[in-house]
């Protein structure tokens, strides 16, 4: 005589627990701090800030009695926010990174397979690394700000945080890391490469504005205030390759669509090709 074996069905989350978005946000947040790349990228970034800022005040030359006020203030902002220069690369790298890497590894398809919509994924990946990039620029930047700072007092040359000349752009400089962060999250989308994406990441931000340059097509240099780095830089008082005319409400929207539009294309491909 036989027994039968009865097995039980099983039961399966309700869609609002696999699905919720607050869920999908935690996951990714966990992800994002559990990768290595991530502290060595905030990490290196740092340096970078802090190393060049040192640099610049422990060079600089001149007596700060000379030196107007507004200027004193433009000239520690300079010195302050100089490792955004080189350090978006940094920044860049990362964002690749966030998606590329699980590409890579096949680690995608786990999420994709627990967030069947995929959207929401991308999503939550681009609010944690762009509010990470935001906090680690205003980190880095006030952190440069007191290291440059020390060394720009002794000529005489300071300014106060207090003044909004100083830290509405150095807010600035953090958001456009966060610019930087999520366009490079898209490209890597798109790509779905780490090293084809951080090629594709760097070659837009750095390599382009370049090559126009070289370019003697007018309309080419009318083109350079519109690129992401251009356009970037000048939102917070830097110039890039170019000097911009622009307002900085105007640079903002520039760099705003330079993150958006890859962001968009990679959403809509996430959706359509398989992982």
């Amino acid at each position: 005589m036989s027994t039968a074996t009865v097995t039980e069905p099983r039961t399966s989350l309700p869609a609002s627990a696999t699905l919720s978005f607050g869920g999908v946000l935690r996951a990714e947040r966990i992800k994002f701090f559990s990768l290595r790349s991530t502290w060595w990228s905030f990490g290196v970034y740092v340096a970078i800030s802090i190393g060049l800022a040192a640099l610049m005040g422990a060079t600089f030359w001149g007596e700060g009695e000379s030196i107007p006020a507004e200027q004193q203030t433009s000239l520690v902002l300079q010195v302050a926010t100089f490792g955004v220069f080189f350090g978006q690369l940094v920044m860049a790298t990362l964002g690749v990174l966030v998606i590329g890497g699980e590409f890579s590894t096949g680690m995608i398809r786990s999420s994709f397979t627990a967030v069947p919509k995929r959207l929401p994924v991308l999503v939550a990946k681009a609010i944690v690394l762009g509010v990470s990039a935001f906090v680690l620029g205003v980190v880095a930047s006030l952190a440069s700000y007191a290291v440059g700072g020390a060394f720009l007092s002794s000529f005489g040359v300071s300014a106060s945080l207090t003044d909004p000349d100083l830290w509405v752009p150095l807010l600035g400089s953090a958001l456009y890391l966060a610019v930087v962060s999520v366009f490079a999250l898209g490209i890597g989308t798109i790509v779905r490469s780490s090293a084809g994406g951080i090629t594709a990441a760097i070659g837009a931000i750095i390599l382009l504005p370049i090559i126009l340059m070289m370019l003697p097509v007018e309309w080419l240099q009318d083109l350079q205030p519109y690129l992401l780095m251009n356009a970037g830089l000048a939102s917070f008082g830097l110039n890039g390759f170019t000097a911009s005319d622009l307002s900085t409400a105007a640079n903002l929207v520039i760099i705003g669509i330079w993150a958006a539009v890859p962001l968009i294309v990679g959403g809509v491909l996430l959706k359509r090709r398989d992982a």
